[in-house]
């Protein structure tokens, strides 16, 4: 259904909306769709729809049927927009999956005169060496994870992270002088036939795509957003088909990873275990997660879980071995996402077997983001009140400062530019 078709259904008025815009959460469970408006700075949302996908539409948090996964979408938009009683033609959609890879890429030096004020042009130059050096390690990570030489890959997110001029930390170079320079540069890459899937979704239901966005990545920016330069954390999103990791220190993204193991693969281990089918595993794992099951039933979830539990914990040890460019983790662990519900997560999490291999300077704490940990995001609707939704709204603050733009047209120096805190 087209989106003037889905107006017409809904009876809603077609106009320009240029301040308003819809984040999509395409997750290998749900879809979940925010309605928000742009006001002074900030997205206030108002309408909110979630729709459950087929197991056949989606895995590991990459698109597998693409008409099926549309289908979905409209769903969750009508939802959304009969409560909102307004239907945008602007969109934001979260990309996940272990083939999008993010890292932050730095390039130190020395200027031949340090008494001249560092100027636009003098940036540029430096974001293209440090682009192409991030797009050919992108490559060839890639090429060798998939067995194919040739894989073509394509931006996602980019974003000046940290700038040092002299030793000194600045938020923007731009005007001042010195010698030494240097600049982190955080990219996010995908190959392009998950982000071909994505845009053939936003075509098909007449959106205009205003960025794609690493949904690890949209979290992390928009929870640390509006603390100190010195914020440091690992935030960890648990979702149906995928566990995203994102690494923060002092300010900055230092990567993001991703690995396909989330909620789906648990409730396949009770139905096994259990011998039931996967709509009812499904239902006996919510249950389990909100403590109402009985002692004796809860038990056998718990038992089914044990094995699934240990191979997940695995997978994040495994993930943050592979940040080989910090020498200290953040002891602070913050977790979102509908798969975080599970009590064995976070009990695997608090134990202190998995984490003294790994370069934390103490144990690791262990608590959860909730929607309002979000910044420059209000919810008028007073829905989104669970970790499972803060991806969609981190994904509206990304789209705060592209809604009425071209967004998806623009330069990636632009878009890198932009990223420096004014």
């Amino acid at each position: 259904m087209a989106l003037g078709n889905l107006l017409k259904k809904l009876k809603i008025k077609k106009e320009t909306y240029d301040n308003y815009a819809v984040s999509l959460d395409i997750g290998t469970e749900f879809v979940k769709a925010v309605i928000f408006a742009v006001e002074d700075g900030k997205a206030v949302v108002k309408g909110y729809g979630m729709y459950r996908q087929r197991l056949s539409d989606m895995s590991g948090g990459v698109v597998t049927d693409i008409h099926g996964v549309i289908k979905n979408c409209e769903k969750a938009l009508e939802i959304a927009a009969k409560q909102a009683t307004i239907l945008p033609y602007q969109c934001i959609i979260g990309i996940a999956g272990e083939l999008v890879k993010g890292t932050t890429t730095m390039i130190r030096y020395t200027r031949s005169n340090a008494k001249e004020s560092i100027t636009l042009a003098e940036l540029k130059n430096i974001i293209g060496h440090v682009q192409k050096k991030a797009f050919e390690r992108a490559r060839k990570t890639l090429a060798w994870e998939t067995g194919h030489r040739e894989i073509d890959v394509r931006l996602v997110n980019a974003a000046i992270v940290d700038v040092k001029i002299d030793g000194y930390k600045v938020t923007n170079p731009l005007g001042f002088q010195g010698k030494e320079v240097e600049v982190g540069i955080f990219n996010a890459f995908a190959p392009i036939v998950h982000l071909g899937a994505l845009q053939t979704v936003a075509e098909e239901l007449d959106l205009d795509l205003l960025s794609i966005a690493a949904e690890p990545y949209a979290v992390a920016r928009a929870v640390s957003e509006e603390e100190s330069v010195e914020f440091s954390a690992i935030f960890m999103d648990i979702g149906g088909g995928t566990s995203d990791v994102a690494v923060v220190r002092a300010g900055g993204i230092e990567g993001t990873k991703m690995f396909a193991l989330g909620g789906r693969a648990f409730t396949k281990r009770i139905a096994s275990r259990l011998n039931i089918p996967f709509s009812k595993a499904e239902e006996l794992k919510l249950n389990y997660s909100a403590g109402n099951l009985p002692e004796a039933k809860a038990e056998k979830v718990k038992e089914a879980l044990a094995t699934d539990v240990a191979v997940w914990l695995e997978g994040i040890q495994l993930t943050l071995e592979d940040f080989t460019n910090i020498d200290l983790l953040p002891s602070r662990i913050l977790l979102c996402g509908g798969g975080t519900a599970l009590p064995e997560i976070v009990e695997a999490l608090k134990t202190a077997e998995w984490s003294k291999n790994l370069p934390f300077a103490r144990r690791p704490t262990v608590s959860f983001l909730e929607p309002k940990d979000v910044a420059r995001v209000y919810d008028e609707t007073g829905q989104l009140k669970e970790p499972r939704d803060v991806t969609p709204l981190a994904l509206a603050n990304v789209a705060i400062d592209l809604v009425g733009k071209e967004g998806m047209m623009d330069s990636v120096t632009s878009k890198i530019l932009d990223s420096l805190r004014s």
